[in-house]
């Protein structure tokens, strides 16, 4: 009996079924789809959609642009999950089960903005150029 690795990587499948969820969820948003006055009114940047194992549930990192309270369009987003994933349908007609959407804020632009503000410290600078004046 063969036994599966226990990674807790991501599969091709789910990584390939996640792009094509994040695609569809775009088109949706694109095409104004949402009667919803908060979402209507913001662009909103899907960076990312991860796949349950099973793929019966989508969670999507979303970036809402110009806006500054991101939590109000995240809770509009899930307050509309059930509509929009009604509306995945079309691009998604090849999967045996529709996944269960879930809207989460994406935090990685900001801890990438921390990263660069760290890497751009004095102390940071100075370390960098007491390592260079070793090699030469």
């Amino acid at each position: 009996m063969a036994t599966r690795p226990t990674s807790s990587a991501p599969s091709q499948r789910m990584l390939r079924v996640g792009e094509q969820v994040r695609a569809a969820i775009t088109q949706v948003l694109q095409r104004g789809e949402v009667r919803d006055d908060v979402i209507e009114a913001t662009v909103i940047s899907i960076s990312e959609v991860r796949m349950s194992p099973d793929l019966k549930i989508a969670t999507a990192y979303v970036t809402p642009l110009g806006v500054s309270d991101h939590s109000v369009v995240i809770d509009a987003l899930n307050r509309n999950a059930k509509f929009i994933r009604g509306r995945l349908g079309p691009q998604l007609r090849q999967m045996k089960y529709m996944p269960e959407v879930r809207f989460r804020d994406d935090t990685s632009f900001d801890n990438y903005k921390k990263i660069d503000a760290l890497l751009r410290s004095p102390e940071v600078q100075r370390d960098l150029d007491d390592g260079s004046d070793e090699d030469q």
